[in-house]
């Protein structure tokens, strides 16, 4: 396969990742000003406050691509920077993976007790990164080494990429943080909406609403 389709898969990849990445941090985000999170025990919410961390370096790392595309390498095709945009997802889904069964935990105990709760998390996650890390390499084993041989060969290419391949890649950039910056917006304007919002101090509400100034912008 061309370096240049290469790039477009692994820049598509990334953004199918990220939509569910983004909605699981809006969720995260707006699950703090719930009615029911103030009953939450102690360890319930710091947990949630570790999977909100977990989340929001999951999505750093999966915008990362196309900025250095764009910064780095001017929005040229290149080798180098097909390994860093496959190395940085594979390194995204890590904080995904963990982060998604720390919320299965939370929602699970609330309902069948910490056991539960501790069962399903874990095994969350075990599947997740199964799926995402374990699966594809025993595969590989087996499988795409032609394709592999043909990565190899092109590690250090810098071919001319056209202008009307580096508008399409920047669309596609452009719509890996598109989505989520306007979900996360609507997040924050319901927010404002809710009870837990009237209880915070001053200070907190302004930085929530210069958070919301900067989203829109």
């Amino acid at each position: 396969m061309e370096l240049s389709k290469k790039v477009k898969t692994a820049l598509d990849e990334t953004r199918m990742l990220i939509l569910g990445a983004q909605v699981l941090l809006g969720f995260e985000l707006r699950s703090a000003f719930s009615e029911g999170f103030d009953k939450l025990p102690g360890h319930a919410k710091h947990i949630e406050a570790l999977a909100l961390i977990l989340m929001t370096i999951s999505v750093a790392l999966m915008i990362a691509p196309g900025l250095y595309h764009r910064i780095v390498e001017g929005g040229q095709d290149s080798g180098p920077f097909y390994r860093v945009a496959t190395t940085i997802s594979d390194l995204a889904l890590l904080p995904f993976g963990l982060a998604l069964g720390l919320d299965i935990f939370v929602s699970i105990e609330h309902v069948f007790g910490t056991a539960s709760g501790i069962a399903s998390g874990v095994a969350a996650s075990i599947v997740a990164l199964g799926m995402w890390y374990g699966m594809p390499r025993a595969i590989a084993q087996r499988t795409g080494e032609k394709e592999r041989m043909m990565t190899e060969r092109q590690r250090d290419e810098r071919p001319q990429t056209p202008l009307h391949v580096k508008i399409e890649q920047m669309l596609t950039e452009a719509r890996v943080i598109l989505p989520g910056a306007q979900a996360l917006f609507g997040f924050q304007l319901a927010i404002v909406l809710t009870q837990a919002f009237e209880n915070l101090p001053d200070r907190s509400r302004l930085v929530h609403a210069i958070s919301i100034g900067l989203v829109a912008l």
